[in-house]
């Protein structure tokens, strides 16, 4: 069959060979592949999965086996790429080759071909990365765990290359069913072509160029969008960091069929530019809990949250997740969004940190247990060693503030002591909390103290006028930029260095809300943020001297409305 004859076949009778490589580095110049997995989908099913490892001719760097899991002795007696290069060629025939990023994996295959004197393949390719930037424009982050997140498809083996193959495989079978449900796609060469389209594609019959011109103007900028009714209710509330770009996005024509219902129900779109995306997603939070619009499902109500709380009222303090904050003398951490998050950061610092985990009756006891034997408690309860306790103690403290190395080479150093013993089982267990911890090097705590604790000033720098967010006792404070707005930014931290006590000082829903907002995305956003910890400064002169001084306001106004039906009626 020749190259327009398979592009003409229906979606659903295609053959796909869906590869993922691992390898020693990210340049295909220096770097060699260690690991392939393929996984052929026919009839869009999963029928057939080839999986080698393979010898790279060089050491492992020791962060890709932190990161893959894969030794040196796991490769010692694997097949060199030149000895299962024709069975690699003949698996996937004239298959369409498919991965997410798939030239990051052409360009290794490519590399290792050339070098065993075989040719490079010449099949059709297509990448899910670049099909989901199209298909799912309003998909945050199209990586390949953000997008089986989102299509609900779980990988157990991440990192693994017949793990991630078979996660693109599920995800290319959910996306081509998608296009021929909701795109109308018949053939092969649809699906192949449209990760090729522009990302912002606009369908000319349902939005005139009158339209196109007015949004031509929004700002790349952060800020909250209205759609309103003929009536000037507004029906559906947004936020954006770049309005421009979502906003264009609704009138695309692979918009998702909510998004066309908004702007089909809509007569006006109004809008509004902050100085950052966490202002946007503050304002975008509190406004559809106050206007309750009728299109909006989600952050309409106050969702969970939960905090990892160390019990320093007693005097071998234990860690459990708690779902209420206080200023009760024990530390709080967090915030997390739902219990499986809370949850498998307490499930990571147990395992990697000797604290005790029983309860304080079994404590009283002073007898051992069975997490004392195998070395993950220091058994406080028998051997009363306050100050290796609280130093053990320390480093979770400093694991919860970002500081993750010393637990890092810690679970290593275990799981190569396990493996030397070949008690593998046990080595694999440890490894799955190396990749834990190496998942969360980018999302742990930007605070350098509880949360409690924590009385700080962001400065957030992301656009044309910096932010300033302040948190407080554990409550959330934005400084307006409109004079029109009332803030309490200013009383607060007067309050704080005048040693005022409020009778209401725990934080409320709301306050906890703001909280969980603002930590989840300062976390993210880190290389954008500065802190000042209030505790650092003499007096509110001190502090704002540290400060950098406001850069100039965009000249866009602050509010821009666009009448949707009066635009599309005009030629």
């Amino acid at each position: 069959m020749n190259y327009e004859e398979i592009l003409s076949l229906p979606i659903d009778k295609a053959s796909f060979c869906v590869l993922d490589v691992e390898t020693t580095g990210l340049s295909p110049q220096y770097n060699n592949i260690i690991e392939v997995g393929i996984v052929r989908v026919k009839n869009l099913k999963i029928v057939e999965k080839y999986h080698s490892l393979i010898n790279p001719g060089r050491e492992i760097p020791a962060f890709i086996t932190g990161f893959t899991g894969i030794s040196n002795d796991d490769v010692y007696d694997a097949p060199f790429f030149d000895d299962i290069a024709d069975d690699v060629i003949e698996f996937i025939g004239n298959d369409v080759v498919t991965g997410h990023n798939l030239p990051f994996d052409n360009s290794f295959l490519k590399r290792e071909f050339k070098y065993c004197g075989r040719e490079e393949l010449k099949n059709p390719n297509l990448c899910t990365l670049r099909v989901a930037k199209r298909i799912f424009p309003l998909l945050k982050s199209k990586s390949l765990g953000a997008v089986s997140s989102f299509l609900k498809i779980k990988n157990s083996s991440y990192h693994r290359a017949l793990g991630d193959a078979e996660t693109t495989a599920k995800i290319l079978i959910k996306m081509a069913k998608h296009v021929k449900k909701n795109l109308g796609f018949e053939t092969l060469s649809e699906l192949i072509n449209i990760q090729y389209a522009a990302a912002s594609r606009i369908d000319g019959a349902n939005l005139k160029s009158k339209i196109l011109s007015e949004f031509d103007s929004l700002p790349d900028a952060p800020g909250v969008y209205y759609f309103l009714n003929s009536k000037g209710k507004i029906i559906y509330i947004g936020k954006a960091k770049s309005l421009r770009e979502r906003v264009h996005s609704y009138f695309s024509q692979t918009a998702p069929r909510k998004a066309k219902k908004i702007v089909k129900s809509a007569s006006k779109l109004k809008i509004e530019l902050t100085n950052s995306e966490l202002t946007a997603l503050l304002k975008e939070a509190e406004s559809i809990k106050t206007k309750n619009p009728r299109l909006n499902t989600q952050l309409k109500r106050y969702g969970n949250k939960y905090f990892l709380r160390v019990n320093t009222t007693h005097k071998f303090p234990d860690l459990e997740i708690s779902n209420h904050f206080d200023f009760d003398g024990n530390d709080y951490f967090g915030l997390f969004g739902t219990k499986k998050k809370a949850l498998s950061m307490f499930e990571m610092i147990n395992k990697t940190f000797a604290i005790r985990e029983c309860t304080d009756k079994d404590f009283a006891k002073n007898k051992r247990c069975f997490l004392a034997d195998i070395d993950r408690c220091l058994a406080p309860c028998e051997n009363k060693d306050t100050e290796k306790y609280l130093g053990e103690l320390e480093k979770v403290y400093e694991f919860m503030y970002g500081k993750n190395q010393f637990a890092l080479n810690r679970m290593i150093n275990k799981m190569k002591d396990y493996s030397t013993k070949q008690k593998f089982e046990n080595a694999q267990e440890v490894k799955e909390i190396i990749d834990l911890i190496l998942s969360q090097t980018h999302k742990t705590s930007l605070l350098a103290e509880p949360v409690n604790r924590a009385n700080v000033l962001f400065e957030i720098n992301e656009t044309f006028t910096r932010d300033y967010v302040l948190l407080l006792s554990g409550k959330i404070y934005v400084k307006k930029q409109s004079m029109k707005e009332k803030d309490f930014f200013e009383e607060a931290i007067d309050d704080y260095f005048a040693q005022t006590i409020h009778t209401d000082m725990l934080p409320n829903e709301e306050d906890l809300e703001k909280m969980k907002i603002t930590l989840n995305w300062l976390i993210k956003n880190r290389n954008k943020v500065r802190c000042f910890y209030l505790r650092e400064f003499k007096n509110k002169e001190e502090l704002y001297r540290k400060l950098t001084s406001q850069s100039t306001r965009y000249n866009l106004p602050e509010v821009t409305v666009f009448d949707l039906k009066t635009l599309a009626s005009q030629q």
